[in-house]
């Protein structure tokens, strides 16, 4: 399909028509730079000047659609006007497409122009002084300089300014975009920070809460019925503490304190949680002092697998146990594990994954898979400053 022409922006159809219009008075007038006497004067007709006028002026609308080939047909406009008696508009018009063809053309032609412009002052002063042995030949090149010279280095600075305020424009809209991606991806990294904790904290004692609840149901035993209402009792006072605690650190104002970050010293009251749920587990801890988020990390590990194992686990022994070994800490829980079992629990699916993101959040490995008739979850968790 033909690509329809560019329309010419309004303000050039003005500079067109004040230009004409402007000359027209000036010729009709009688004011001419040169004198039909003169000897330069090739074409004498009273209404020669009138033609480069128009050309020149027809040439303005092209100014920003087609400015190299607005300043070619002015420049042969120009050459027509220097053998008439001549028009001043004309030269000014000519001035403008100068200015334009540098301002709005390519970068090869914004490049280009201001050379050429400069090599024909140089040429136009140099050459006829030369040429005639007088200094007043330079006057020519000043001339020339004046007509082209002069609006090439104007459009050049013009776009050299509008180039650089673009890149800044363009700088800062990355800026702003960066900005709001890193606000992004904090805000999605602390969602999952807190999905995660919200579930770790509390997934535990919903899933006892959920067990002996249904033990309590299903048995007619009035004595198991008051020690499973006890252990709900103690899990829900339990994860309501803990909601408080998770709320406290989620809350903008108040007065509130969060509580202080779990450790692998807590692993023992942990571990004593557990049987009071109802689990065998065996505890063996052989660690010297952990970095920080090292210990949160493992403590949450712990925490979530005697979760699942009160959930999936088969009847039988939980041993959890944590060892340092080549500069990584070593956590490792095993349950017994029979397939086919259906879990006493519901269960998401987000505390395997939540365990593998602690793990690589620190630059660890984690593994979670049967191994023989048991369960195992194995992690390993990088004891350097750097990790």
């Amino acid at each position: 399909m033909a690509r329809t022409p560019p329309r010419p922006h309004r303000d050039d159809l003005r500079i067109a028509v004040g230009g004409l219009l402007g000359g027209v008075l000036l010729w009709a007038a009688g004011i001419h730079p040169r004198l039909p006497g003169d000897g330069l004067v090739l074409w004498g007709a009273a209404w020669a000047p009138l033609v480069p006028l128009a050309l020149t002026a027809a040439c303005e609308p092209l100014r920003r659609t087609l400015p190299r080939t607005g300043l070619l047909i002015g420049t042969a406009a120009l050459a027509l006007d220097t053998v008439t008696v001549g028009s001043v508009v004309t030269v000014v018009l000519y001035t403008d497409l100068v200015y334009a063809a540098v301002l709005y053309g390519t970068p090869a032609s914004a490049r280009r122009i201001p050379w050429i412009t400069g090599m024909l002052t140089v040429l136009g002063g140099v050459v006829p002084a030369a040429l005639w042995r007088d200094p007043q030949g330079l006057l020519i090149g000043v001339g020339v300089g004046v007509v082209a010279l002069a609006p090439a280095a104007t459009g050049a600075l013009v776009r050299n300014h509008r180039d650089a305020a673009e890149a800044a424009r363009l700088r800062a809209e990355q800026t702003a975009l960066l900005a709001e991606m890193d606000r992004t991806q904090a805000v999605t990294a602390e969602r999952a920070r807190v999905a995660r904790e919200l579930h770790d904290m509390v997934a535990n004692h919903l899933s006892a809460i959920a067990i002996h609840s249904t033990a309590a149901l299903s048995l007619d035993d009035p004595g198991t019925s008051r020690d499973a209402l006890a252990v709900i009792r103690e899990n829900s006072v339990e994860g309501l503490a803990e909601m408080r605690r998770l709320i406290g650190i989620l809350r903008d104002g108040g007065d509130r304190r969060p509580s202080a970050t779990p450790t692998l010293d807590g692993l023992a009251a942990l571990v004593e949680g557990a049987r009071t749920n109802g689990l065998d587990v065996t505890l063996d801890a052989g660690h010297d002092r952990v970095p920080a988020p090292v210990g949160l990390a493992a403590y949450r590990i712990v925490q979530e697998s005697l979760t699942n194992a009160l959930k999936h686990a088969a009847d039988g022994p939980v041993r959890v146990r944590l060892w340092q070994a080549d500069g990584l800490l070593h956590v490792r829980v095993t349950s017994p594990y029979r397939p086919g079992d259906r879990p006493r629990a519901p269960g998401s699916g987000a505390g395997l994954a939540g365990m593998r993101e602690r793990a690589a959040l620190l630059g660890g490995r984690f593994e979670a898979g049967p191994e023989a008739d048991r369960w195992t979850v194995h992690a390993e968790l990088p004891l350097t400053e750097g990790s």
